[in-house]
């Protein structure tokens, strides 16, 4: 009697031929009008069924079909699991079966995963196949890479498996079973997994990797024309997919991409370097791109660039900058600061908003903290406090300034920069989180410093502090009440 692994492994693979049907052929029919979305009926379905059902809802998520079509797909899944059974008991018995040496001659009997007991702690619990590239999600689950990062780019923000909320989108290499899927490749005779067959299935150019690597090849070659077609053809499909951000890095698309950023032509560049933001959306593309040596011409986009071009330069150094290490590296890099603060100061409204978002991802490490301040970051941020237009620029000037004041030169300079009744006047009028916001930078400048205690005091801070410590957030409470004890030992003193 087969084993009952063997036989849902056959259910599964009816599952998959199903989709697949189903999507090579939702274009090809005619569009009629549809009544009212039917639903399923789970009331005369077997335990078996249902969970069938539950894994054709997942898989016919992850693979874009309606849900008015489930019940469709669960129908036919139903009628191939009962095939399945009649197939299973149809079997002939060995003695009708090809002898021992016939099946080894023969050209079918290629080693495959499915045809020997697969442990089930290799499968991907979406595609139900032996990962190629396991991860691990915050939930302590792993999945192949390639089809839990297409669920989370559908805007999805749980763990398939358990439905918990992710915590965050991190996605860990999980080496150890990688190295064991491996060796039990090894000692079955297996092929070790390649790329599946349901990647890349979202790249444009025929799914086809020769495609990618001439496309790739466009990027060096002499005609300028060429060269800027295939950057704005890269820089669109890097957008689309994270199939397609995996398959370009693997064509070798980022040192070619990483050439073109110091081109003369302008829209070529900004092809370039925006291409380059696009890739570097994938994790593991970030640090092929600092080692690619993209760094410093990023740098010089973002200073000489296009409008967009410097854009978008800010934008791909705050993707890089996620990286602990990139924040070292970006800071210490001659100019960069500097750049991004001048883009904060003079660039459009998104470039502002760009060079503020890098700006404080930067200036989390120490270090860059001071490098912000020396290098000119507090007068575009008075200048934002003030800005009553804009209650976004506002807000991005009160989380800078809330990560420079936990440095005492910065906090320094923070003072002396006029900060304070910019601040004071936030309390009066903002927004509820603009005023837990100032109320916490506040504090911080009054800590252990009695002149800047003074002058809060002299500018009237007590009365909107006293209605932000009755009315605030629980932490606009706190910052509002501590700073009111202090007016008060101040006074008392």
């Amino acid at each position: 009697m087969e084993k009952k692994g063997a036989l849902d492994l056959n259910i599964f693979s009816k599952i998959h031929d199903i989709l697949a049907h189903h999507v090579d052929n939702v274009g090809s029919q005619s569009e009629e009008p549809h009544s009212q979305p039917e639903t399923l009926s789970l009331e005369n379905l077997s335990s078996d069924h249902l969970e069938l059902q539950h894994v054709a809802l997942l898989i016919s998520e992850i693979s874009g079909i309606s849900k008015s079509d489930i019940k469709k797909i669960t129908s036919e899944l139903i009628e191939g699991l009962e095939n399945t059974r009649v197939d299973d008991s149809a079997k002939p018995t060995n003695g009708d079966s090809k002898t021992s040496d016939e099946a080894k001659d023969s050209p079918d009997n290629v080693k495959k995963p499915d045809t020997v007991a697969m442990p089930e702690d290799f499968r991907c619990p979406i595609s139900l196949e032996l990962m190629r590239d396991p991860v691990i999600v915050s939930t302590g689950q792993t999945y192949e890479r390639a089809f839990i990062q297409r669920w989370i780019d559908g805007g999805n923000r749980t763990c398939p498996k358990t439905q918990q909320k992710l915590q965050n989108l991190t996605l860990t290499p999980n080496y150890v079973l990688r190295s064991l899927i491996l060796q039990w490749c090894e000692e079955k005779g297996i092929e070790p997994p390649t790329r599946s067959k349901y990647e890349g299935s979202s790249v444009e150019v025929g799914e086809d990797r020769l495609a990618i690597e001439a496309l790739v090849r466009n990027l060096s070659c002499s005609s300028l024309d060429e060269r800027k077609s295939a950057a704005a053809e890269i820089r669109s499909l890097a957008k689309k997919s994270t199939d397609n951000r995996m398959l370009l890095a693997e064509s070798g698309a980022i040192p070619a991409l990483v050439k073109l950023l110091s081109s003369k032509d302008p829209k070529t560049q900004e092809h370039a370097v925006t291409s380059l933001l696009n890739l570097s959306i994938y994790d593991q593309n970030k640090e092929l791109i600092v080692v690619g040596g993209a760094i410093v011409p990023i740098i010089q986009v973002l200073r000489t660039g296009s409008m967009e071009a410097r854009e978008n330069a800010a934008a791909a150094i705050f993707s890089l900058s996620l990286i602990d290490d990139n924040k070292i590296m970006i800071g210490s890099t001659p100019g960069a600061i500097e750049a991004l603060v001048e883009l904060l100061k003079s660039g459009s409204s998104r470039g502002r908003k760009d060079a503020a978002t890098a700006l404080f991802n930067l200036c989390i490490y120490q270090a860059n903290k001071v490098r912000a301040v020396r290098a000119g970051i507090l007068s575009p941020l008075v200048q934002m406090l003030q800005d009553s237009s804009s209650t976004g620029a506002t807000d991005e000037a009160l989380t800078i300034l809330s990560v420079l004041v936990s440095h005492h030169e910065c906090k320094t300079a923070i003072a002396k920069a006029h900060t304070i009744p910019f601040l004071i006047d936030l309390l009066r009028s903002s927004q509820a989180r603009n005023k837990e916001n100032a109320a916490a930078i506040l504090l911080a400048l009054c800590k252990k410093d009695a002149q800047n205690l003074a002058c809060i005091g002299r500018l009237g801070a007590q009365i909107p502090l006293t209605e932000l410590s009755k009315t605030g957030s629980d932490r606009a409470k706190r910052k509002a009440t501590s700073l009111l004890e202090h007016l008060s030992k101040l006074q008392r003193s």
